[in-house]
């Protein structure tokens, strides 16, 4: 079902921006169950590397804004984040939810019948892109038959990179406004798709990649009407803190 306008993205191009992050802890597990209630099919979610290699779903580089504790990731084991509250700072409710690892929230996603929008962030503690994008990679392998990946990064060596272990997935290149030689970053990864901010969003440019069957979503919109111009021009999807927004 489309939304209030009667246009706007198909269900499996809507993604829950670190899970239904407005009504849940964002990058927990409540807020991909959240999404799932909402509806979307897709989950988009964070991971980085703590300093003992555990793989987890966090947007900052330290547990300071979003969980009880403190500290930089590098500094920390899975030992440290095992009784981490990563819930009460969104709302008491969500007391006692945990900062979980990418392989238990594989293991979830398939349970939700959710599929998954992996961005690889890049911090300076992470010891080796090689070393990153494996990680990621052993994740994501035991993944169920009904979860889908793309991956997506600001960082395009880790697309690179993603690409030569995983050529089938869909890599998808974040910018907050394109570069000049957009173009020809995409080859280089080689990419069709672009995840650019909304607010960078114009007719020409999707007009552009639609001829050049390139693919875009916007992140990160809360409201359908500031879109509605765009999807007739070839905008393709939407990352959202609300999916329901976009799929009532």
């Amino acid at each position: 079902m489309k939304n209030s306008f009667d246009i706007g993205p198909s269900r499996n191009q809507v993604q829950a921006h670190r899970g239904a992050s407005a009504v849940a802890p964002e990058n927990t597990l409540a807020a991909f169950r959240a999404a799932a209630e909402q509806g979307a099919l897709w989950v988009e979610l964070d991971v980085a590397l703590l300093g003992d290699n555990t793989l987890v779903v966090i947007h900052d580089d330290s547990v300071d804004r979003t969980t009880s504790g403190q500290g930089s990731l590098g500094d920390l084991t899975a030992g440290d984040i095992a009784s981490l509250d990563a819930g009460s700072w969104f709302d008491p409710k969500f007391s006692g939810e945990r900062l979980p690892t990418l392989e238990q929230v594989i293991g979830v996603l398939g349970e939700l019948g959710l599929s998954a929008n992996v961005e690889i962030k890049q911090h300076k503690h992470h010891k080796s892109l090689a070393h990153l994008v494996h990680a990621v990679q052993a994740a994501i392998v035991g993944r169920g038959s009904k979860t889908e990946i793309m991956i997506s990064s600001f960082d395009p060596e880790a697309l690179k990179a993603m690409h030569v272990l995983e050529p089938g997935l869909e890599m998808a290149m974040l910018w907050s406004s394109p570069p000049p030689d957009w173009e020809e970053l995409l080859k280089a990864i080689p990419s069709k798709t672009i995840h650019l901010n909304y607010k960078a969003l114009s007719i020409g440019f999707l007009e552009e990649t639609t001829r050049k069957d390139i693919k875009v979503r916007a992140w990160t919109s809360n409201n359908p009407s500031e879109l509605i111009s765009f999807w007739g021009a070839g905008l393709a999807g939407v990352i959202t803190d609300n999916p329901k927004l976009f799929l009532e």
